[in-house]
């Protein structure tokens, strides 16, 4: 397994643990977490970075609406807000060298 496979793993399973389990700082640790994963894996593709921006936007609106759903409704909703923590990091990270790639050139130039 690749360290980007890992990660994805734990911050789901954080992700699940944090509706849980009452702490603080879970969405700061939800953000580092997808910090981690997006500096550690630059996208380079375009489509999958704007892919990244649209999830970090439209799951928590998705997750507000799950609420209605009797017995699970509000943890599904829960988990979703989480994972749409992550996801909100790894796009701050792809957009951040994304930025970097464009002001600083490229050892190859």
């Amino acid at each position: 397994m690749d360290t980007n496979r890992i990660l994805s793993i734990v911050s789901v399973a954080v992700a699940v643990i944090a509706v849980f389990v009452a702490l603080e700082y879970w969405a700061l640790i939800l953000l580092v977490l997808g910090l981690v994963i997006g500096f550690l894996n630059p996208e380079t593709d375009t489509l999958k970075r704007a892919a990244y921006l649209v999830a970090a936007i439209g799951l928590p609106m998705i997750s507000g609406n799950l609420g209605a759903i009797p017995a699970v409704g509000a943890e599904l909703g829960s988990i979703i807000d989480n994972l749409a923590a992550v996801i909100a990091g790894v796009a701050i990270a792809n957009f951040v060298m994304a930025v970097k790639d464009r002001l600083l050139p490229s050892a190859s130039e």
